[in-house]
C-alpha cells in the first residue's frame, strides 16, 4: 500500500465587490496608471468594505473549497489560517471561521508569515496529515491589507489588495499530492518589510513600511534558492514542472522565476494584474482560478513559492 499523502482536493476564493483601478488611485495620490503598471504589472485591486472582514472572506472561500471537493464542513479535522490582518488579536481568525462553519471538533489556528503565510500553513497541514494526527484540513489565506496602508504613500498603497483563498487537503493512500515543503526565514533582515505598529508600541503608525529595492533583490535570490532545493529534494529537474503558481507581488519577480524554470508565460499563473498583492491570499486565489479555469489538470506538477516579511520564504512541490 502507498504511504499516506496529502492531496489537494478542494479550491475556493472570495474577492471583495469594490474594485479600485490605478486611475482611481491617481485621483488622491501622486501616481498614474503607467507608473504603477510599469513597475508592478498591477492594473486594479479589490478593497473590502466593513462587512468583508478576514473571517467573512475566509469563510466564503472555505465554503467554496468544500463544495468543490464534495465534502461536508463537519468532516474537517483542522483549520489553518494564514493572515497578517486578523479581525481580532484573539480569538484567532481560524477559530472564528471554525464557528462560522459550525464545526465542533478538531482544532483551528492562525499562522503569521506575511506573504509566505499560505505556504507555511499548507506545509503545516501537510505535516499533521503525514503524522497521522488528522485526515484532512482547510488551509485558508485571508487578508485585509487595506487596513495597513498609508493611502498617501504611493510606494506602498498601490501594491496591495484584499481577498481570500482556500484549499482543502485530504489524506489519501495514493501517489501524487504534496511531494515536499521547504520553509526558511531570516529575522536579521526583517526591517526591509514590516508593519510599523503593535499593541503596546507608543506612537506607531500601524502602516506597512518597505524597502522595495532590497525586497526585490532578496525575493529573486531566495526564491531561486528554494526552488532549486525543492527540485533537488525530489530528484526532479525544472522540466518536470508544469505550472508555477507564485506569490503575486510583482510581475517582474514572477517573470524572473518563470524564466529560471524555463517555463513559457502560459505556464505561469498570474493574477497580480487584477488582484494586486493579497499577501497570504494570493497563492490560493491564483490556484482556484487556474483549477476552475481548466488550466491546471489532474497529474500536473505544480510549484508554489512565496517570500514575505520576516523575512520568510518557502516552496511546495505537488502533483494535482
Amino acid at each position: 500500500m502507498m504511504p499516506q499523502r496529502s492531496h489537494l482536493v478542494g479550491f475556493g476564493s472570495y474577492l471583495p465587490k469594490k474594485i479600485v483601478t490605478n486611475d482611481d488611485l491617481a485621483h488622491y495620490v501622486d501616481t498614474s496608471h503607467e507608473w504603477i503598471y510599469e513597475r508592478t504589472g498591477i492594473v486594479q485591486r479589490h478593497i473590502s468594505d466593513e462587512q468583508e472582514t478576514a473571517v467573512y472572506m475566509g469563510t466564503q472561500a472555505a465554503l467554496k473549497a468544500l463544495e468543490f471537493a464534495g465534502e461536508k464542513a463537519e468532516e474537517v479535522d483542522a483549520i489553518f489560517v494564514a493572515t497578517s490582518t486578523p479581525d481580532q488579536i484573539f480569538p484567532s481568525t481560524a477559530a472564528r471561521i471554525q464557528a462560522e462553519l459550525s464545526i465542533k471538533h478538531g482544532f483551528a489556528m492562525d499562522i503569521t508569515a506575511a506573504c509566505s503565510g499560505f505556504v507555511y500553513a499548507l506545509a503545516t497541514a501537510n505535516a499533521f496529515i503525514l503524522s497521522g494526527q488528522i485526515k484532512n484540513a482547510l488551509v485558508i489565506g485571508t487578508e485585509v491589507y487595506s487596513r495597513l496602508l498609508d493611502w498617501s504613500d504611493r510606494r506602498t498603497c498601490v501594491l496591495f489588495g484584499d481577498g481570500a483563498g482556500a484549499v482543502l487537503v485530504k489524506a489519501k493512500n495514493k501517489e501524487g499530492g504534496i511531494l515536499s515543503s521547504h520553509l526558511h526565514s531570516d529575522g536579521s533582515i526583517g526591517d526591509i518589510l514590516y508593519v510599523d505598529g503593535a499593541l503596546g508600541i507608543k506612537d506607531a503608525s500601524g502602516y506597512i513600511r518597505m524597502n522595495g529595492r532590497e525586497v526585490f533583490r532578496h525575493a529573486v535570490m531566495r526564491l531561486s534558492e528554494v526552488v532549486d532545493e525543492a527540485l533537488k529534494s525530489n530528484g526532479m529537474t525544472k522540466e518536470s514542472v508544469n505550472w508555477l503558481v507564485p506569490h503575486q507581488a510583482n510581475l517582474r519577480i514572477i517573470k524572473a522565476m518563470g524564466k529560471k524554470l524555463g517555463l513559457m508565460d502560459s505556464q505561469v499563473i498570474v493574477t497580480v494584474d487584477r488582484h494586486a498583492n493579497t499577501s497570504a491570499a494570493s497563492i490560493p486565489l491564483a490556484l482556484d482560478e487556474a483549477i476552475r479555469g481548466g488550466r491546471i489538470k489532474k497529474d500536473d506538477t505544480i510549484l508554489l513559492e512565496a517570500l514575505g516579511g520576516g523575512l520568510t520564504w518557502g516552496a511546495i512541490l505537488a502533483i494535482y
